[in-house]
């Protein structure tokens, strides 16, 4: 009884071990198939697109750039001449299928370089179209025919294969992989020939092959270009770091220097009448100027520091708050050029409207720049200034006539007239600066309010040093 029931209970324990294992069995199953679905899943959306995906051509070197393209176009061409032998007349599928399907493959091949997903679908229709039409047609005695795939299809269709991984994600080349070895065991299982030469197992070895060549290569290719991004954000910044340390240097040195001596021209200023006894009023007048003149530099020295400081100074919440001048403060670069000794006369004409901020600060600075040019080149001189609104925009021009003292040296490098070059051309308007006819110097310049250009703006002109 003894041994009945010991016989009895190791068969239950096997059936039970049996069932455990039968379990783990369909449970590996069941994940790989969820695997596989999850997969077809991820990448359905890729193979379905038709969206241009253009195969890149070669970086370097630029004689070999678009070799891959001529491989793939040389590969279709020997697709259609090889199918076309395979199917007519091994596969005996006749003139019109075996032409049509061999066309619609070397197609598939060339597709891919533009649109792969298309070019893999047609490739892939087509090669099962031949397959399923000469499982009737294949001969029985003899050489046996290698199927589902014959030599030229199966090139064909990996060549497509690689295509699709070098533009589609890691998880679409993997789908369209797993899709393509699916397919040809049902085809296989479900209507074979009865009597041919398997190329099952090669298929997709050969594809499997291919598509991790081209992830490889895919992946090779996004980490070359964010080295390459990264390389240039890295160099940008040190180059805005590099910027900003040689402006801040360039801030301290104006402050240290400039702002120091011209604060001290506005002390001396303010000081000098209270060191002569009854002091004539002109004399009061000049000091008062040359006073006013230094806090009207100190005040924009600060502004410009201010700028120079700030690391981005295209924000307007980072720059200085002070207002900037326009031409409604021209009447005070006009006193000031009289105080110098200057006869200045200025004349507005037409419709004035209002400016963008950039045109008229522009225009400003044309005048003071003038201005400043004529009391350092042609002292004693009589300056005309005349702006006219129309329009399109302002032209300005400032005329000064022949110095009636020699002028002493000047220690400015010429940058002034650049300068406003430069103001009027990033404004899409035109300087022209020269001497006169009559021995003076005229600086013109048409400042567009809109974007538009004056057909009858000056052209440019000589430059003074």
């Amino acid at each position: 009884m003894n041994g009945e029931g010991r016989g009895s209970g190791d068969e239950g324990a096997g059936r039970g071990r049996g069932d455990v294992a039968a379990g783990r069995g369909r449970g590996g199953k069941d994940g790989f198939g969820s695997f596989v679905l999850a997969v077809l899943r991820s990448g359905r959306e890729e193979l379905w697109t038709v969206a241009p995906r253009p195969l890149p051509p070669l970086a370097q070197p630029r004689p070999l750039r678009w070799l891959p393209h001529c491989a793939v176009v040389l590969i279709a061409v020997g697709t259609f001449f090889g199918n076309l032998d395979q199917l007519v007349s091994r596969y005996q599928l006749g003139s019109v299928l075996g032409l049509s399907v061999t066309v619609a493959q070397s197609a598939g091949v060339v597709f891919a370089l533009w649109r792969p997903a298309i070019g893999w679908w047609l490739s892939l229709v087509s090669t099962v179209v031949a397959a399923l039409c000469a499982t009737g047609q294949l001969p029985t005695e003899g050489t046996l025919e290698p199927w589902p795939w014959g030599p030229p299809g199966l090139f064909a269709q990996a060549t497509v294969t690689l295509l699709l991984a070098l533009r589609l994600s890691t998880r679409g080349a993997v789908a369209a992989l797993l899709l393509g070895a699916a397919v040809f065991p049902l085809l296989q299982g479900w209507r074979a020939p009865s009597a041919y030469d398997n190329t099952m197992p090669l298929g997709p070895i050969v594809f499997a092959v291919v598509t991790l060549i081209g992830v490889a290569v895919r992946g090779r290719r996004e980490a070359r270009t964010r080295l390459v991004e990264q390389e240039t954000l890295t160099a940008e910044e040190r180059a805005r770091r590099t910027l900003l340390e040689e402006r801040g240097r360039i801030a301290r040195e104006l402050h240290d220097v400039v702002a120091h001596h011209m604060s001290v021209i506005s002390i001396q200023a303010q000081v000098a009448p209270h060191l002569v006894k009854d002091p004539p009023d002109e004399l009061r007048e000049n000091l008062e100027g040359i006073r006013q003149n230094a806090l009207e530099a100190l005040t924009e020295l600060r502004r410009v520091l201010g700028v120079l400081r700030s690391e981005n100074p295209e924000d307007p919440e980072s720059a200085p708050q002070a207002p900037l001048p326009t031409l409604d403060r021209v009447e005070g670069l006009l006193d000031n050029a009289r105080l110098a000794g200057l006869a200045v006369d200025c004349e507005i004409s037409g419709e004035r409207r209002p400016l963008p901020p950039g045109v008229d600060l522009s225009a400003y600075r044309i005048v003071q720049e003038a201005l400043s040019n004529a009391i350092r080149h042609a002292p004693g001189s009589t300056v005309r200034i005349a702006l006219a609104h129309s329009g399109p925009g302002l032209r300005v021009r400032v005329t000064n006539t022949v110095p009636r003292t020699k002028a002493p040296p000047s220690p400015g490098a010429g940058h002034g007239l650049l300068g406003m070059r430069e103001r009027t051309a990033m404004l899409g308007g035109d300087l022209a600066a020269g001497p006169t006819p009559d021995g003076g110097y005229e600086v013109s310049a048409f400042l567009p309010s809109g974007g538009y250009h004056d057909g009858n703006a000056p052209t440019q002109g000589e430059t003074r040093t």
